[in-house]
């Protein structure tokens, strides 16, 4: 099989790849060949094939030695956020068709007298009754007839949805029902897809299942027919390798499983960063790590503990109320457990109705841009603060795709902020790096808190294009001693998803106390997950061997939420209550401080994760990042005042600041009293000088 494997991540203002052949001699060089390109929105494959084309070529690679290409994309996602879903036709049970307009009947913002929700996918006249119940147990209150399934498909006919969605009560505990009425449809309108909640989230909590399943109901069609495209250029490209996708979770799965549940690559990109973070945690010795990743649009922060992301079973989307849980659609799959805030280097700077500087969460994308992008961009960004204020360095961005236009940008700030504010164009910029960088502050320590977490034991790994442009002021306001910005770090998610393994992850919802834990139905409920989930993973990695990690999600009986406990992967036997007992404790103990002896413990969901061994082509991936030059002693040229080439430095080599250290797709600044070393990985540290303030 061929040693070749290519990441591209499709951002909301850059498209990145990176090519990395793990046959090739570690002496013969020292970086993967990466590119990025601005993303082409009317036509995101286009973007995808510029981007493959640009690190085939670098590379002096044909598409026929590709084996496999790893893609995470946003699509998903924008396609929520701007409404450009399906016509969705929802199949609910008799007595349940407002579950979406009632949600958790609760206000996420109890002061707001003029508060509004976001509105959920489905129009209310394409919501469809059917007549059947089951219990919570499994156990079929009302049957669902063949008439009534007749009289349903009738019904779904003459609506002419584009995708259907099937969420019926208790379906998690017993999805025949669901399956049933799928058949039937699928016979009658074989074109149109459905999704069933039994297998897009089989969990209790009807409102999120519900809502998960419309989600993936809702960007099916469109993601269906893109990688559909997708596949079928490469192959005609000469591709016969394999084309993987990235998921919420960090994790990679088949073209045909995404293109059947799309709702599992909503947070594709940013996992990928968490998987890189974690990579370089392990590689570091760093066991305490928040993962930093501003691109153009957003910016995401991570905590990882021990090499590993943390990770959750729920998110929003399109929230109405940017920091506001509850303000949006919830999704109920596995996720990386993450905050994702509006500032980017895209985002727009501007004046609100109070007269007060705000920026983001609006952004200029990649059309037209940034102004200092020399496309016609013309409102003043976070990208054109950075210009004004001297941290981009001169000349070139983004690989040499763009010419940075400092006149503009700074005609941009001048105009758009400073005119306003009686400010000239560097006191409006400075404005601007701050609002954006307590925006980001404040994010972080409400995820920390959240989390339990004080951030002064974390090491920040940043990445993405504008990261390390403010990630040492960024350090400094949270009281973080040391920052790494790895090598390659613009395209720091593409990075990341070539060591993400194929694996699934799936999480069923089967209630039972602890003291009376039935290890025999338990085990069997793992065979028949370890079964649904190794089927994905075969298709993903085939021929590989896999491993299984199984967790328990667990409570105090009473409680409204759970927190995770390993379980053993073997056959559990009934007095195994004594053991995952045990563990609650220790975790809750951890969490919250002290357990509760005496109350009554049960378990609400079973998880587990198949992971294929063996299947990351790239074995020699330590290898290569821990090779770098051979100079040393010198000090590094400068190509400018203060701006000094990357690739000039040599492992051991400090930089002290300010200063602007450039490389092929971002740029680290530097401010006065840090200093920059280049590790031998590759990757550089940002410490503050000692009695240097903070």
């Amino acid at each position: 099989m061929s040693r070749v494997k290519v990441a591209i991540d499709i951002g909301g203002t850059f498209t990145d790849a990176v090519l990395r052949d793990a046959g090739t001699d570690a002496s013969a060089a020292n970086s993967d060949i990466v590119a990025k390109v601005l993303t082409t929105p009317a036509a995101p494959e286009d973007g995808f094939l510029q981007a493959l084309d640009r690190v085939l070529a670098a590379g002096g690679r044909m598409a026929s030695e590709i084996g496999a290409i790893i893609h995470g994309t946003t699509l998903a996602t924008n396609a929520v956020l701007e409404r450009r879903g399906a016509r969705v036709a929802l199949l609910v049970t008799e007595g349940m068709r407002d579950v979406l307009s009632i949600g958790m009947e609760s206000r996420f913002d109890q002061y707001d007298l003029m508060i509004q929700r976001t509105p959920h996918l489905v129009a209310d006249d394409a919501i469809v009754p059917v007549r059947e119940r089951m219990a919570a147990d499994g156990e079929a209150l009302v049957g669902l007839t063949e008439a009534e399934i007749e009289r349903v498909v009738a019904r779904v006919r003459e609506m002419a949805p584009e995708s259907i969605a099937i969420g019926f009560l208790h379906a998690y505990r017993d999805g025949r029902h669901e399956r049933a009425l799928a058949d039937a449809l699928a016979a009658a309108l074989p074109d149109i897809p459905v999704s069933l909640s039994h297998e897009v989230s089989p969990e209790a909590r009807e409102y999120e299942r519900l809502s998960t399943t419309v989600v993936n109901a809702y960007v099916r069609p469109m993601m269906d027919g893109y990688l559909r495209r997708l596949d079928d250029t490469l192959t005609a490209r000469g591709m016969s390798g394999s084309l993987l996708l990235v998921t919420s979770s960090g994790a990679l799965t088949g073209v045909e499983d995404a293109r059947h549940f799309p709702v599992r690559l909503i947070e594709s990109g940013p996992a990928g960063g968490a998987v890189l973070a974690a990579g370089l945690a392990r590689d570091e010795g760093e066991p305490a790590v928040m993962s930093f990743d501003m691109g153009g649009t957003t910016a995401k922060l991570c905590l990882i503990r021990d090499g590993q992301p943390l990770l959750g079973r729920t998110f929003e989307v399109d929230r109405a109320a940017r920091f506001l849980k509850g303000s949006g659609l919830p999704v109920r799959i596995p996720v990386v457990e993450l905050v994702e805030i509006g500032a980017g280097g895209g985002s727009i700077a501007a004046i609100d109705s109070l007269g007060r500087l705000a920026v983001g969460p609006e952004s200029a994308g990649a059309d037209p841009g940034p102004a200092c992008y020399g496309q016609g961009g013309t409102r003043p960004t976070v990208t054109d603060a950075d210009s004004v204020l001297g941290k981009l360095g001169p000349g070139l961005l983004a690989g040499g795709s763009l010419t940075l236009d400092t006149a503009a940008a700074r005609q941009a700030v001048e105009t758009g902020i400073g005119a306003a504010l009686g400010l000239d164009a560097d006191a409006a910029a400075r404005g601007i790096e701050t609002m954006v960088d307590e925006s980001m502050v404040n994010a972080a320590r409400a995820h920390a808190a959240e989390h339990g977490e004080s951030l002064g034991r974390f090491t920040m790994v940043a990445f993405g294009g504008a990261a390390p442009l403010h990630a040492a002021s960024l350090a400094a306001k949270l009281g973080i001693a040391r920052v790494i910005v790895p090598r390659d770090a613009g395209v720091g998610s593409a990075v990341g998803f070539l060591d993400a393994p194929v694996a699934f992850d799936i999480v069923v919802s089967r209630q039972m106390l602890l003291d009376r834990l039935d290890g025999a139905a338990v085990t069997a409920l793992y065979d028949d997950m370890a079964e649904r989930a190794g089927a994905v993973v075969a298709r993903g990695a085939p021929d590989r061997p896999t491993r299984a990690n199984r967790i328990a999600f667990m409570r105090y009986r009473g409680q409204g939420h759970e927190i995770p406990v390993d379980v053993p992967d073997r056959a559990l036997i009934d007095d195994d209550a004594a053991l995952l007992a045990e563990r609650f404790r220790d975790a809750y103990t951890a969490l919250f401080g002290r357990a509760l002896p005496h109350a009554s413990v049960e378990v609400t969901s079973w998880g587990l994760r198949v992971e294929a061994e063996g299947a990351d082509l790239l074995q020699e991936t330590g290898k290569r990042r821990a090779e770098q030059s051979d100079r040393t002693g010198a000090s590094p040229a400068a190509l400018a005042d203060g701006v000094i080439a990357r690739a000039d430095l040599a492992a051991g080599q400090s930089v002290e600041g300010p200063a602007v250290i450039t490389e092929e797709t971002t740029t680290t600044f530097v401010p006065a009293g840090v200093r920059a070393e280049l590790l031998p990985s590759g990757a550089l540290l940002l410490t503050a000088n000692q009695g240097a303030a903070q």
